[in-house]
């Protein structure tokens, strides 16, 4: 159920809508789609050079507006189609007549630039907002979820804020991210996840919450996503796995918008196990198990869930500039009782003109605050389970609670869910920061340069408590358990970048030339302390200083990038299109036999409906051949040099502390090098009827060679980081069809379909990699999974 003032809303607020007037002559008439001859509603008419002189379109597409002199131009402009202006003369009746912009004049962007999609030589995918997914959306990615053909994304967990893997074109690496490179407004994300993963208190871990769940997804413009090598090679070794470039919104030209949007959702569970009730269960297995009670666990513990979400945004633009600023605050309840998120963000973009607009500065700022309240569900729970496997599993004849007002217990193989979650407390407060200060300098009509300083500062608690009273074979039975886990990550950008256009006759040529510093500091600290005299999880967490036993573990990681990058691009006649680009990398990752990688590509691009020999039906026929290599970096910190990693301290059954010894977990590699991924990528984009039916088919072929992984070295008490000799091939197919069915006054059906294949192998690799380990009864060493020559990788 969704309830969507923001239509109401601007319609109030059009009418509140103010022209300006510098007196003499007023102007006035009608703006249209110039195919159908429909009235535009809502379109932009504004006074060039002024910066609060426009008006908008009314129910019938009609306008009026007052202009100072003959001189003055005016600006129309609709979302969806190509703006126009003119000069007014003396002329008081100005018809307009749009074109759509249809899908081949949309612009998308691309590594520290934009084109326009008819001149993109490679593999991209632009999804705006009004290609979106609709309804109650809590995380960027799933915005973007089924509308990009070989994007997969799935979630780890259906908790609110449960984290998610993205998969462009196929898992490519062993043991490394193969995550895409992740850019907000021009910022690539750190590697590190921001947020702490679950303790493991004999139930199993549980994995980071979802880093793009800090992103409000109402405050999204766009979602690019760049895939073949020759798109993802200008950022070198972090986009062998793709590259998503996510752009906020800013201030809409000629019009100053409050806009507010209030949203609910109910979420319940889609299917209950048919589980025995108390009859059934004491049939089965005699009234030695009977005692007494008569609960449906399923019912105590999942619920309908409720999610609530409040945006609220203001924000105009003129010829100087514009800006937005936006709060907003999310609530989701998970279907299990005691699962919640609550988030709150605040965004805020600007930008203004300067020096008769050759200079623009801007900044975009976010910030996120989140509040997740965890229950004891886990990844690698064993034989006991965890809660979710006390809902299936427990005796529906256990009463939930004792007389006492205490949750009923009956023994430590049965913890129920009663008392999981009154006996636990697990929550995590995360506050992150990211933003830019930027400003472009347009040195002549040709040349620009362009500066940037970024940053990405986060900080995240999590607090996980089990209460002595929770009557389950925890690691330490009877004594209790707190873990800390704190998470602090400023990682800072600076980058400069000169850029080149200039049409010589029939050639467009196009020249990139930058360089970009990066570094990541992640520090963290995680404690254990166990032996509490308190019960309460809440108390044992605010009086650590309780506990009998506590251990330490800390670490401070900083690393560098450095890069120097380039792009050069050629058009002919408006039919042939080259573009090449290289990168070169220098990682403290690295030792000095390796520390820079370079990452080549070159794409063509062939429009053949230029040529004027096909049929008239046919409007848009292209194809493009693109290779690239990139890299992949995604290794622990400072390996090279072997400095120390040491193992972590533990407290067992008796109280000892454990493995805290000083161990060198590492050995140094000075022959390490970049894991690197080789890509080609053919490609045919097709248009018919005036691109009202539109598609692309592509066909990729990838190979990563010189993998990245740790290897037990010794006694199997440390490891080095090694490349080793295999490759992983990904070859696939993708298509997207979109289609405009009908397009009317007051109705518009689009329709859109894409599908991918995608086949994985490993070869060339002579040993296996055991992984997907198995937790249970009689499953110690157990795995699941294998990587081995000749089946896919997790086989």
């Amino acid at each position: 159920m969704y309830y969507n003032l923001t239509k109401k809303l601007l319609l109030v607020l059009l009418s509140f809508t103010t022209v300006v007037s510098f007196a003499q002559m007023s102007i006035s008439g009608k703006v249209t789609d110039a195919k159908t001859n429909e009235p535009l509603i809502g379109a932009t008419v504004l006074l060039e050079g002024s910066s609060n002189t426009g008006t908008i379109t009314d129910f019938n597409g009609d306008y009026s507006i007052s202009v100072p002199n003959a001189s003055a131009s005016l600006k129309f402009s609709y979302a969806g189609y190509t703006a126009k202006s003119v000069v007014v003369g003396n002329q008081k009746t100005i018809d307009m007549a749009l074109s759509s912009d249809l899908l081949l004049d949309e612009v998308v962007v691309v590594g520290y630039g934009s084109v326009k999609k008819k001149d993109a030589t490679g593999a991209v995918v632009a999804v705006t907002e009004k290609d979106f997914n609709k309804g109650i959306i809590t995380s960027a990615d799933q915005l973007l979820q089924g509308r990009a053909a070989g994007v997969q994304i799935s979630s780890n967990s259906g908790e609110p804020g449960g984290g998610s893997n993205i998969r462009i074109r196929g898992s490519s690496s062993f043991r490394n991210g193969s995550g895409p490179l992740i850019v907000v407004d021009g910022v690539p994300l750190g590697d590190d996840n921001a947020l702490g993963g679950g303790s493991d208190a004999g139930f199993g871990g549980s994995a980071a919450k979802n880093p793009l769940n800090l992103i409000n997804p109402n405050d999204i413009a766009r979602i690019d996503v760049l895939k073949d090598a020759s798109a993802t090679a200008i950022y070198g070794s972090r986009g062998a796995n793709g590259v998503i470039q996510v752009t906020t919104k800013k201030g809409e030209s000629g019009k100053s918008i409050l806009d507010y949007n209030y949203s609910l959702g109910i979420s319940s569970i889609t299917k209950k196990y048919d589980l025995f009730n108390r009859d059934e269960f004491i049939g089965a297995l005699g009234a030695t198990y009977d005692y007494g009670g008569n609960t449906d666990w399923q019912e105590y513990a999942f619920r309908n869930a409720i999610t609530q979400s409040h945006n609220v945004s203001f924000g105009a633009a003129d010829g100087k500039g514009d800006y937005r600023v936006s709060f907003s605050n999310i609530n989701q309840e998970g279907i299990i009782r005691g699962n919640d998120m609550n988030r709150t963000s605040l965004n805020a973009n600007a930008s203004r003109k300067f020096l008769n607009d050759r200079l623009t500065v801007g900044t975009q700022v976010t910030l996120v605050n989140v509040k997740d309240n965890n229950v004891p569900i886990t990844d690698g729970s064993g034989f006991e389970g965890d809660l979710l496997a006390s809902i299936i599993k427990s005796n529906p004849s256990i009463p939930i609670d004792s007389a006492n007002g205490l949750p009923y217990q009956v023994s430590r193989t049965q913890p129920t869910p009663r008392a999981f979650l009154y006996y636990s407390k697990d929550y995590t407060n995360t506050l992150r920061a990211l933003g830019n200060v930027n400003a472009t300098l347009k040195i002549t009509n040709d040349l620009s340069f362009k500066t940037i300083l970024g940053f990405d500062r986060s900080a995240s608690a999590r607090r996980t408590a089990f209460s002595k009273e929770l009557q389950a074979t925890l690691h330490i039975p009877d004594k209790g358990r707190v873990f800390t886990n704190d998470i602090n990550i400023f990682n800072k950008l600076m980058e400069n970048y000169l850029t080149y256009d200039k049409s010589f006759g029939k050639l467009d040529f196009g020249a990139l030339l930058g360089y970009s510093y990066q570094n990541f500091n992640t520090s963290s600290a995680r404690s254990e302390h166990a032996f509490f005299s308190l019960t309460d999880p809440q108390l044992m967490i605010n009086n650590t200083s309780n506990a009998g036993k506590s251990v330490y573990n800390t670490s401070d990681v900083y690393d560098e990038l450095q890069s120097y990058f380039g792009r050069v691009n050629f058009g002919y006649a408006g039919k042939y299109l080259l573009t090449a680009s290289l990168r070169a990398d220098g990682s403290t990752k690295f030792g000095p036999d390796n520390k820079y990688g370079y990452f080549p590509s070159a794409a063509f691009k062939w429009k053949v409906s230029e040529e004027g020999f096909l049929p008239k039906q046919v409007s848009e026929l292209s194809l493009r051949l693109g290779y690239g290599v990139t890299g992949n970096q995604s290794i622990a910190h400072n390996l090279y040099d072997g400095r120390s990693r040491f193992s972590d301290k533990d407290i067992n059954d008796v109280g000892d502390i454990v493995n805290g010894q000083i161990v060198n977990l590492t050995s140094e590699n000075y022959q390490l090098k970049w894991e690197s991924t080789r890509q080609v990528n053919l490609g045919i984009d097709f248009g018919f009827l005036d691109n009202r039916i539109f598609g692309t088919l592509e066909y990729y072929s990838k190979n990563t060679s010189d993998l990245l992984v740790p290897v037990e070295t010794g006694d199997g008490t440390a490891f080095s980081w090694k490349n080793i000799d295999a490759d992983v091939i990904n070859q696939g197919v993708e298509l997207s069809l979109n289609a405009t069915l009908l397009r009317r006054k007051d109705l518009r059906w689009d329709i859109g379909i894409n599908g991918a294949y995608n086949t994985n192998i490993v070869e060339n690799y002579k040993g296996q990699i055991n992984t997907g380990r198995i937790n249970g009864q009689g499953l110690t060493g157990a795995f699941a999974q294998a990587i081995a020559n000749g089946q896919p990788l997790y086989a």
